[in-house]
């Protein structure tokens, strides 16, 4: 019926919990700072102020064209939106599908605004030689990421129309295996130092792709040869191999504790993955119930205390 918004019971349920869980919690922003559309935003009679993304000017009064939280930076203001497609900045770590392999370049799906490109003079070739890439290399591109493989990469610059460069020069950079990925809201996860990642005491890697797709892998096992050896990175993409069944429930329980940080919106990051994963052993759920509604109260009250002990 018009006028009528349905929700799923999914939704329903865990915006009940989040607001049971942070009733007594004081918000981390004023409540002037979220706006929706169609919000008229204080500019302080600020004289020449600028207009960001997220903003309209109307019979000279400053309005929110999108739902998010006010930024204000010196006379720049503009409004970020609480859900938004990833927006590429350098040196982005990234996670993405290979979707075309054509004219020296592969096409990789981000989920991003703008599409994305690797060229053939941007990846390491086999074996690491150096030298100038042939049309034998562009022959063979099928050899290095053909269509459907997983990648990680890194944003290295960006064209005239928008479209991303990609690299994976480095040796930590290249196709993934052994693992499964989980889609998140892009702004969930933070810019860190590090986003290659081991799970301390889990035997489980991880990736954090800043465009919201995270890699959840076994540990990579490096022959004893290799494993003192300089020229190896630690966060080498991993050889195809046979994932046992202990590795393969580790996998599905970091990924699906991350699933449980994102259907209630919290900051995903390695500390709060390894509180959720600790949690749900020592309560002993199973993996399937990580995600339903007790596990996520749980998550929501614990999260609730930190943050009233913060303050």
């Amino acid at each position: 019926m018009p006028g009528i918004t349905i929700q799923s019971p999914q939704q329903t349920d865990t915006a009940a919990i989040a607001e049971a869980a942070f009733v007594n919690v004081p918000s981390l922003l004023p409540e002037s700072s979220y706006v929706c559309v169609g919000d008229t935003i204080d500019t302080g009679q600020q004289e020449g102020f600028l207009r960001g993304h997220g903003t309209q000017v109307v019979d000279g009064n400053l309005l929110a064209t999108v739902c998010g939280v006010i930024q204000r930076v010196n006379k720049l203001i503009s409004v970020v939106p609480v859900k938004a497609r990833y927006n590429p900045e350098l040196g982005d770590v990234v996670v993405g599908r290979v979707t075309e392999v054509a004219n020296k370049r592969w096409r990789i799906d981000l989920k991003s605004r703008q599409a994305a490109a690797l060229m053939l003079s941007a990846v390491n070739l086999p074996g690491g030689v150096q030298r100038r890439r042939t049309a034998e290399d562009e022959l063979n591109m099928r050899e290095v990421y053909t269509e459907g493989d997983l990648i990680s990469a890194e944003v290295q610059s960006f064209y005239a129309d928008g479209a991303i460069a990609l690299h994976t020069r480095s040796l930590k950079y290249g196709k993934l295996a052994n693992g499964q990925i989980v889609e998140v809201p892009p702004n969930l996860i933070k810019r860190q130092k590090q986003h290659f990642t081991t799970l301390e005491g889990t035997g489980v890697q991880l990736i954090l792709g800043l465009n919201g797709v995270i890699w959840v892998s076994a540990e990579s096992k490096q022959p004893p040869e290799q494993a003192n050896s300089p020229l190896v990175s630690e966060a080498q993409p991993v050889l195809v191999r046979d994932v046992s069944k202990a590795e393969c429930h580790a996998i599905a329980r970091v990924a699906n504790c991350i699933r449980a940080l994102a259907t209630l919106y919290f900051s995903i990051h390695p500390a709060s993955i390894i509180s959720v994963y600790t949690a749900s052993l020592d309560q002993n759920v199973a993996v399937t119930a990580i995600t339903q509604e007790a596990m996520l109260s749980d998550i929501a009250s614990k999260e609730a205390a930190q943050r009233e002990g913060d303050d």
